[in-house]
């Protein structure tokens, strides 16, 4: 819980809105019900090496949800409409999630497929870090544009709020000897 705290309050503070953070964390909890799943179905428990796993499951599905939201961000930063800037930010982050999330994914095998002293330790993280990758990579393909289309429809560019304010900077005459 506390992992998820600190990681929504750090979006936040980077994205400097409330909204953006909700959509991207909405990730989340794919990942974990993949990484649940996975253990369930591999007999494996839930213990501190399964937690390290999880929090380190946040981060990596937190990081496809910014991918989208960040490039609609500056899409929309650019003028382009709202509609238009999820579609192409979808369309064109779409390679490098799913080249991100095999890579992720087929790089836990190794700990998945492990044996020998101390096995038990690294099959147990890499099967969550591999079913969580796994469901929570493609399901982001869904769900952050999904999100991002009914939860930021009526929030304005991100870069908008610093617009008006160089607007009334400029609008505000500069009189001799104020700084």
């Amino acid at each position: 819980m506390l992992a998820l705290a600190v990681t929504y309050l750090i979006l936040a503070a980077q994205f400097e809105s409330w909204v953006h953070p909700l959509v991207i964390m909405l990730t989340v909890p794919l990942a974990l019900v993949g990484a649940y799943i996975g253990l369930f179905f591999s007999d494996m428990t839930i213990n501190i090496y399964s937690q390290i796993g999880l929090v380190m499951l946040i981060g990596l599905a937190a990081k496809n949800g910014i991918l989208i939201v960040e490039f609609a961000n500056q899409l929309r930063d650019a003028g382009m409409e709202f509609e238009y800037a999820l579609k192409r930010a979808a369309a064109q982050r779409l390679r490098p999630i799913v080249m991100t999330g095999f890579t992720t994914v087929f790089s836990s095998l190794p700990l998945v497929l492990a044996s020998g002293p101390g096995a038990e330790s690294r099959m147990v993280i890499g099967m969550v870090i591999f079913s969580g990758v796994l469901v929570s990579a493609f399901m982001t393909l869904y769900v952050v544009p999904t999100a991002y289309s009914w939860l930021a429809r009526n929030t304005g560019s991100p870069l908008q709020r610093t617009m008006e304010i160089e607007k009334l900077e400029q609008s505000i005459p500069y009189k001799k000897g104020e700084s």
